[in-house]
């Protein structure tokens, strides 16, 4: 990921490169919204298997995943939605010149659980 890092200029063109980002086709009556195929596959692979990984570890990669699974997507999609978000907090850390702490990390202490909110009702 350093490479694509060192060269990106954006937020946005950091994820495209990585090849997680949703591209429109138009060509006349056609239209389709597909992924980014024609990109760095190594990158591609690292980041959406550790969006997966880190679902099972992470209450805050858990909620987007299954967010976007109740929104009807499927596994993979789910996974790249997922990768968006932990490439945007890569991004941010390495604007800010910060390491990700997760004890730190604001993100998981504003989930709630199912069970905290029925207890708050």
């Amino acid at each position: 990921m350093g490479p694509i890092l060192e060269r990106a200029e954006t937020c946005e063109q950091f994820i495209a490169e990585a090849g997680v980002v949703p591209v429109t086709r138009a060509s006349g009556k056609s239209h389709a919204v597909t992924f980014r195929y024609v990109t760095n596959r190594r990158a591609r692979v690292a980041v959406t298997t550790f969006a997966d990984n880190s679902r099972h570890a992470s209450d805050w990669a858990a909620k987007i995943y299954n967010d976007a699974r109740a929104r009807k997507k499927r596994h993979p999609h789910a996974v790249r939605i997922l990768a968006r978000a932990w490439l945007r907090v890569i991004w941010a850390c390495r604007r800010d010149g910060t390491p990700y702490d997760p004890a730190t990390h604001q993100a998981n202490n504003k989930i709630k659980t199912v069970t905290e909110a029925t207890l708050a009702a």
